[in-house]
């Protein structure tokens, strides 16, 4: 398929999918930060009781009620990390996925008048847009993801979460997409910012066949093996893998961090609804 027809594919269903489905009509998928408190003043008839300051009225001897300013918009940051294992899938590859999640996203939060900003890295920062609440930011950010040369790229976590928690300086929604094999430590940004998980995989990768003799590429690192892949490769590397997700997992609830996994024959927006339709 034509990229700009691709890219115009993904844009569309997104937008579609937010405006006229499940994620448009659900008004908690992103809520704000709460309520900011600004003044206390002298009760009047009507006000709501629960609002009394009780503290006050006791050392005032009359009642007092405390005003608050609602903190409406977020900050909506997606940051994906889109090293070299992100070029693969047997439906569809993983970083198109990865788009589809983006659009998803920043037209929700600019359906909500929220600011969304999208983030890409591999080994480096390659791309960190400004927030914005148009629709042009989300074309900006699918373009961005579907141009980008992710072959012989590596994934650096470390770099990667220590870039994010000293360049998103507001606290902001910030999703995190990735097919998170490696060590990832997000403790640090989990107490900055409110973290969501998205975590790409094919179903393969978890359940691969018996292949044979054959020549496998690291996409990574371009390097290429050549040999037998059988049952007792496979068996090595799914424990491995298992062992990751455990560990992966276990971080994620210790943290408090919300995720979902997300393979490429699944319905994005419906696993965004799974995890954010019953609010914060």
């Amino acid at each position: 398929m034509n990229q700009n027809k691709k890219i115009k594919k993904i844009l569309l269903k997104a937008r579609k999918q937010v405006f006229g489905e499940m994620l448009g009509n659900n008004a908690s998928l992103f809520q704000g930060e709460g309520f900011e408190f600004t003044e206390l003043r002298e009760y009047v008839y009507g006000d709501d009781v629960r609002k009394i300051d009780w503290k006050t009225t006791a050392k005032l001897g009359k009642p007092f009620v405390k005003i608050y300013r609602e903190e409406r918009e977020l900050n909506v940051v997606t940051a994906v990390m889109m090293g070299g294992s992100c070029y693969f899938g047997t439906v569809k590859q993983k970083s198109e996925i990865m788009s589809e999640l983006v659009a998803l996203i920043g037209f929700s939060a600019v359906k909500n008048s929220d600011l969304f900003s999208n983030i890409i890295f591999a080994d480096k920062l390659y791309t960190m847009n400004k927030p914005h609440k148009k629709f042009f930011a989300i074309q900006e950010a699918v373009t961005q993801l579907e141009n980008f040369e992710m072959l012989g790229k590596k994934s650096d976590y470390k770099l990667f979460t220590d870039t994010l928690y000293k360049r998103i300086k507001r606290k902001s929604l910030l999703f995190i997409i990735s097919d998170f094999v490696g060590e990832v430590d997000l403790g640090l940004l989990s107490k900055k910012h409110d973290l969501v998980a998205l975590i790409v995989r094919d179903r393969f990768e978890e359940k691969p066949l018996e292949l044979g003799y054959l020549r496998v590429l690291d996409m990574e690192s371009k390097n290429s093996f050549e040999g037998n892949i059988g049952k007792s490769e496979l068996k090595a590397y799914q424990q491995a893998l298992h062992l990751n997700d455990e560990k992966l997992l276990a971080h994620f609830k210790k943290n408090a961090v919300r995720y979902t996994k997300v393979y490429t024959n699944d319905e994005p927006y419906l696993k965004l609804a799974g995890l954010l339709g019953g609010g914060r």
